[in-house]
């Protein structure tokens, strides 16, 4: 997948599946933030309707100061700290080149938001990732690099947010067609940065994307492969957001009901940018908002990305995330990415958005046959232990 024109077919092969995922959450990432916070009412007031693509700031050219963003440029294409983790993630597997757990995150991921300078879209500047991404990231080396925490139990203390699960698309790339294996892997990458329904849903949205590239694999394949892995809270409300999504196949009449379905179990409340006092505090009942409702929005598209994505966007909230989440798992899904977007927003970001896809796809292929040969050394181990041998 390159810019060359306003749409491509979708490629069904590793590569084709790895770059949908990695550039079609970079663009639903760029949709989603000059909206992010807002509700769908005050979006369709501030845009004279519904987002229908790329968008300037909220703020016209007073981006700079107006709160509640400033200094954050958001919109016109920029990518936000979604993206910038997404990028860092896979950049720590193309130095360890196999599967990661907390340690490679205090080991890797840890210095390179804090050492190497890069270029900040919404900042329109160069500068450390540090400095751009969130609180709950920054949580990362207040805890791994300064509290010297052990890695797989830094995630505690922390807000519980989607701030592990929006760049866990990577784990579940390296795991495609097996969302076991990237449920698995992302609980204990997330173990670092989040815990209770943070850590959950990073390793469902990780089973969500490797069971996107599976052969065959459709929005209702995706939605069954989590609901088999995902526990609690987590379970219940995509359960209970997906059972409202089936019902529609055009997002500005989900809106409203998937909101409703998933209000019970988000802890932020009815008002995004005044949480309740529960709000984002270790739940067994509770879920993130973004998951379910990317889930839904796919389900909703008939995994179609276009439509997918600007349901995510046009339903605000924490969009820029949710509309990260539909936009991996509907590239992966095979279906195009328009490439107007992508384009757009690569040169608006000056970012190469399909170069983490051939690194990540690179490290798959090697990850893969790592895991190939440890898997006939345990065949052979256990058949002179006397068990089955792989060709009984």
């Amino acid at each position: 997948m390159t810019p060359k024109g306003e749409e491509t077919p979708g490629d069904e092969t590793l590569t084709g599946r790895i770059t949908g995922a990695l550039v079609g959450a970079a663009v639903g990432d760029a949709l989603g933030g000059p909206v992010e916070g807002y509700s769908p009412d005050q979006i369709a007031e501030r845009h004279g309707g519904r987002v229908h693509g790329i968008v300037g700031p909220w703020h016209g050219e007073h981006w700079r100061t107006a709160r509640p963003l400033a200094p954050y440029h958001k919109g016109d294409g920029h990518v936000t700290d979604d993206t910038l983790m997404t990028h860092a993630l896979v950049r720590v597997y193309a130095t360890v080149r196999d599967h990661l757990d907390a340690y490679a995150i205090a080991d890797h991921l840890v210095p390179d938001l804090m050492t190497t300078p890069r270029w900040i879209p919404e900042l329109q500047a160069e500068a450390l990732p540090l400095q751009r991404i969130f609180l709950a990231e920054k949580w990362l080396v207040a805890r791994l690099h300064y509290g010297h925490v052990d890695p797989r139990e830094a995630g505690t203390g922390n807000l519980v947010n989607c701030g592990a699960a929006m760049y866990m698309a990577p784990v579940g790339l390296v795991n495609a067609a097996h969302p076991a294996g990237a449920y698995a892997e992302a609980l204990d990458v997330a173990g670092a940065h989040q815990s209770s329904y943070g850590r959950e849903a990073a390793g469902v949205f990780a089973a969500a994307v490797a069971a996107a590239c599976a052969p065959d694999a459709t929005p209702e394949s995706v939605v069954e492969a989590c609901l088999a892995l995902a526990k609690d809270g987590t379970r219940a409300a995509i359960e209970s957001v997906c059972e409202v999504a089936r019902a529609h196949t055009d997002f500005e009449s989900a809106l409203v009901p998937l909101r409703e379905a998933v209000a019970p179990y988000d802890t932020v409340g009815p008002d995004y940018r005044a949480p309740s006092l529960g709000a984002r505090r270790p739940s067994r009942l509770h879920a993130i908002e973004e998951l379910p409702i990317a889930l839904g929005m796919l389900l909703v598209a008939r995994g179609d990305y276009r439509h997918a994505v600007l349901g995510a966007v046009n339903y605000g909230r924490d969009c820029d995330s949710i509309a990260t989440m539909a936009g991996a798992l509907a590239g992966a899904l095979g279906s195009p990415v328009p490439e107007d977007w992508a384009k757009t927003v690569a040169e608006a970001s000056r970012l190469d958005l399909w170069e983490p896809a051939r690194t990540l796809t690179e490290v798959t292929r090697e990850v893969f046959r790592r895991d190939v040969a440890r898997r006939r050394a345990h065949e052979a181990a256990f058949a002179r232990l006397g068990g089955t041998g792989c060709a009984d």
